[in-house]
């Protein structure tokens, strides 16, 4: 665990949550926020997030529903044992387990770290994107952010051995990257939706949360863009609604 000076404590969800996370580093986001609120989760089943960080999303996602168990899996040893302390922080111990693990490890690697495989309701994801020419000095951010040209295809491919039949992969990516995305999903996945993420009304999405289903055929599902703030910068009834009430974001129906 980093020194107390090196951490910072932030509340999300209007003070639902409250998350401990490195000063320095790699930081969570609005985009952990509405990769929970878009994972269409209910009580009973079971979530795995992959790339979990300090636990935000997987966290948030445990939060607004009552009864789903979640397991947290993140690579780094610092960044996991703070996901495992937000965990017993938000009282969330009973439903939520925190495995330190490759997202893109064997199989083997997740049976031996008993993860069951084929099991999962739903696998979400806010995989490494940034292109490794343009690293970060900071080594933290680097390891968060910059992506091999294979990311992406090799957390799919986890998050296909990972699901049960029917199941649904829900990641945010950069919108500039739509194509990529859909193209790793050709692997397994189907019945795609895509929600753009837009800055303000009238600017270019910087973002896209894409829904998958495993082993499932359909029609791509291109849905009215999700805009953070108004003209003036102010957050949007929208992003107010998802980042500080809990509300879900509805991507596609079960």
């Amino acid at each position: 665990m980093p020194a107390e000076g090196d951490v910072s404590e932030d509340a999300v969800l209007g003070g639902k949550l409250v998350l401990r996370q490195p000063v320095r580093g790699h930081r969570f986001g609005h985009d952990a926020i509405l990769l929970a609120a878009a994972t269409a989760a209910h009580t009973g089943e079971q979530a795995i997030e992959l790339g979990a960080g300090v636990g935000a999303a997987g966290l948030a996602l445990a939060r607004r529903i009552e009864g789903l168990g979640v397991t947290l899996i993140e690579l780094d040893p610092v960044l996991s044992a703070l996901s495992r302390d937000n965990t017993e922080r938000n009282a969330l111990s009973k439903r939520v387990r925190v495995l330190c693990l490759d997202a893109a490890a064997p199989a083997v690697a997740f049976a031996a770290a008993g993860l069951d495989l084929g099991l999962a309701d739903h696998v979400l994801m806010n995989p490494p994107f940034n292109a490794p020419q343009n690293p970060s000095p900071d080594a933290d951010r680097r390891m968060a952010h910059n992506a091999s040209h294979d990311t992406l295809a090799r957390w799919l491919h986890t998050a296909m051995r990972l699901l049960r039949p029917a199941g649904v992969v829900t990641l945010i990516w950069r919108a500039d990257g739509l194509g990529d995305v859909l193209t790793a999903l050709t692997a397994g996945f189907g019945a795609i939706a895509v929600l753009p993420i837009h800055p303000k009304p009238g600017r270019p999405a910087i973002r896209v949360l894409v829904r998958a289903v495993k082993d499932r055929s359909g029609a791509l599902a291109l849905l009215p863009g999700f805009v953070l703030a108004d003209a003036d910068g102010k957050p949007s009834k929208q992003a107010e609604a998802v980042l500080r009430d809990g509300d879900a974001l509805t991507l596609t129906e079960s």
